[in-house]
């Protein structure tokens, strides 16, 4: 909630300072509706990353948060040329690989269903971010900050009441510790500028290429996970990553 409400100051700040066109009422629409889902997802990727192995719950995500915009492309923008759809079928093995190896490294059925409900989420929001951004890119990413910002704040409010705010719980809220502030500030910046840039990618080309190529982010995931948190990799999990760089030259030809 703090990261997406500080991220949405931010951009309506420069939106206006840089006067760009506000957008219509359905590219509104599709923002909100879409960062609604966003933050749906992202509360159910942050619950598999932490019960989880980080890595596969990645892996999992990004399998599903492809394979939306793909079809929705093929649908509405007609069948990519040859070498991109070798090159997304070359993403979905590198995923795949990756993601099948949750097994091996104690992910359990319940992370991978939530790893599961983010990625189509999250294929959905990439969706509805194309649709928004048609006629702009600052404000339509605004709003679906207002969604996002929205959900995880009556989300918040509902887990709350359920486990009954104590003194304590509202202390620890209020004096967050200053290194945790910069983490969420910092978590909430990298999360903005992706969004602005697939969103200006989609403007510049076709919704699936953009998808797929930022879907193989749980190969970055892993690598730090494994740096930082000292988590294993599987040789699977190497041979996917290996087969993802291929993939990327083939959907960028």
């Amino acid at each position: 909630m703090i990261g997406h409400i500080s991220s949405l100051a931010v951009l309506a700040l420069v939106a206006y300072r840089l006067g760009s066109p506000l957008p219509s009422a359905t590219a509104v629409l599709w923002g909100v509706g879409g960062g609604m889902v966003s933050g749906v997802s992202l509360i159910a990727f942050y619950f598999a990353l932490a019960e989880g192995h980080m890595g596969s719950a990645a892996a999992v995500s990004g399998l599903l948060c492809a394979a939306v915009p793909a079809i929705v492309a093929q649908l509405t923008e007609g069948w990519a040329r040859w070498p991109q759809l070798l090159g997304f079928a070359m993403a979905a093995a590198a995923i795949w690989f990756i993601a099948s190896a949750a097994d091996a490294v104690g992910a359990s059925r319940r992370t991978a269903g939530l790893a599961a409900l983010s990625g189509a989420g999250f294929g959905v929001y990439f969706v509805a971010l194309r649709q928004a951004g048609l006629t702009g890119v600052l404000w339509p990413t605004a709003c679906a900050r207002v969604g996002s910002a929205g959900i995880c704040t009556v989300l918040l409010l509902v887990l709350a009441l359920r486990h009954r705010i104590t003194k304590r719980s509202v202390g620890t809220f209020i004096h967050l510790h200053r290194t945790t502030l910069w983490w969420i500030l910092g978590g909430a910046t990298l999360d903005m500028l992706g969004n602005l840039c697939f969103m200006q990618a989609t403007r510049l080309g076709r919704l699936d290429v953009a998808a797929v190529l930022a879907s193989i982010y749980p190969a970055g995931t892993i690598l730090l996970a494994a740096a930082v948190l000292k988590e294993k990799t599987t040789t699977r999990q190497r041979w996917g990553m290996v087969l993802a760089l291929p993939a990327v030259v083939l959907i960028t030809l």
